[in-house]
């Protein structure tokens, strides 16, 4: 019998996320939102990015109340991948346009099946979703960059750029750059091997 925790349910879940008709352009563990406040388990990358929060047998299912907070204001998009030990709680704690998927074991093999698909998420926070990137990575959205722009504060250029785009066109904005990133250590990682 296998042991319904993270490492495995996070196997499993990209599994069936690279083999879906429609692949991600990419995928992202344990990414940093909100200034770290909280780190995301998994992210695909399409047109936006889907957060996938895991919380196997052995997790408090409770935590979603607070990490759902910064996902809330950070993603569009957002899934809770869970066990049946935490499914009934999972479906009173999850706000009602997260996603919710249960793994089970059925025959030493994890299965994950929606419980219902995840909706737009109402709390999207332009400015707050922005300090997913890093300070040069938002000196690239910057529309007419000055010399001033380098010496202002994440925070700030934040709120520059989240005054000047609307909430789709900033998350595709974020997924792009998010993707670059992706692009950029890949390429790395293998010219030093």
């Amino acid at each position: 019998m296998l042991r319904l925790n993270d490492k495995e349910i996070r196997f499993s879940l990209i599994e069936k996320l690279n083999n879906q008709s429609i692949k991600p352009k990419a995928i992202i563990e344990e990414l940093s939102v909100h200034n770290g406040n909280a780190i995301a388990d998994v992210v695909t990358l399409h047109n936006e990015a889907h957060c996938y929060e895991i919380k196997g047998d052995g997790d408090k299912i409770e935590r979603i109340l607070t990490q759902g907070e910064y996902y809330n204001l950070s993603f569009r998009k957002i899934t809770l991948v869970t066990t049946n030990k935490h499914l009934q709680r999972a479906i009173k704690l999850a706000p009602v346009f997260w996603g919710i998927m249960v793994a089970e074991e059925v025959e030493n093999k994890i299965i994950l099946k929606y419980i219902r698909k995840a909706k737009n998420n109402p709390d999207f926070d332009k400015s707050v979703a922005l300090l997913t990137l890093w300070k040069d990575e938002m000196l690239n959205l910057v529309q007419t960059k000055t010399k001033q722009d380098t010496k202002k504060s994440r925070a700030i250029l934040a709120e520059l750029i989240a005054g000047s785009k609307r909430k789709m066109e900033l998350s595709q904005d974020i997924t792009l750059t998010l993707l670059d990133r992706q692009h950029f250590n890949k390429y790395n990682s293998l010219a030093y091997k």
